[in-house]
């Protein structure tokens, strides 16, 4: 293997590349690699002359970088005899762990294959033909939930407390700083374990305030416009935008 320093007017970046980065993660690079030129070369930009052109199949977000900096070559590594299919998986390898994925360019591809080469991305969510298979409108009706039992389950049965008990503990023995276990108590407080189950039937056979309550600190969610406002379920703008839309037809 060796690095060849080439000519960035010949190389061509990779016209369907599925991997961008932002603006502040491009400015990054850029400082990294005029600190770093060492470290460039340790990490050159891939090549692959399958289609008769020298294709930057890794590293076409250095090459933007060092076209903006006006570098006239970079340390370049060609690949030979490489079938499509293995350009595909050597992008993919080479990114897995940085910047971020244009999600309508991976659709194109075999999701079979993406997983294989350890792309962890939910392939199966289109946004467009959901809303429109499913006429996805904001008028969501929550299931009716039906208890199981008549008898209303006892208070001390909706959460385990272990492993807060036992955090609180540990920080009342430990000699730190008030300030520190007071922080660390409240943290502890993210091991409290709720049994979303028995809640539901708790909140089935409770009074109309204790109902309020409980839907107000997300326990149950039954109306969806109040979970999206108090901050309990997130959507995308555009994603709300199309529900809303809906909602207005229908009315």
């Amino acid at each position: 293997m060796s690095v060849v320093y080439r000519k960035i007017s010949d190389l061509k970046k990779y016209d369907n590349n599925p991997r961008t980065i932002t603006n502040e993660q491009l400015e990054k690079l850029k400082e990294s690699i005029s600190k770093n030129p060492d470290y460039f070369e340790a990490r050159p930009i891939v090549l692959s002359n399958r289609t008769g052109e020298l294709v930057v199949i890794a590293g076409n977000q250095r090459l933007e970088a060092s076209m903006q900096l006006g570098l006239k070559k970079v340390p370049t590594y060609l690949l030979e005899n490489l079938t499509e299919e293995r350009e595909h998986e050597l992008m993919i390898r080479d990114n897995v762990n940085n910047g971020e994925w244009d999600m309508q360019k991976l659709l194109e591809w075999d999701s079979g294959s993406l997983l294989d080469w350890g792309l962890d991305v939910d392939l199966n969510f289109d946004i467009d033909s959901q809303i429109e298979e499913s006429n996805y409108t904001k008028k969501i009706e929550a299931p009716v939930y039906e208890p199981k039992s008549k008898i209303c389950p006892l208070e001390s049965s909706l959460f385990d407390m272990g492993k807060y008990d036992a955090l609180i503990s540990e920080i009342n023995a430990a000699s730190i700083s008030p300030e520190a276990k007071d922080f660390l108590m409240i943290a502890a407080s993210r091991h409290i374990v709720f049994d979303y189950g028995e809640i539901a039937e708790y909140y089935a056979h409770a009074q109309k305030e204790v109902q309020a309550l409980m839907e107000r600190s997300a326990l149950v969610i039954i109306d969806f416009d109040k979970a999206i406002e108090n901050g309990y379920t997130r959507l995308k703008n555009d994603i709300y935008e199309v529900m809303l839309e809906d909602t207005d037809d229908e009315e």
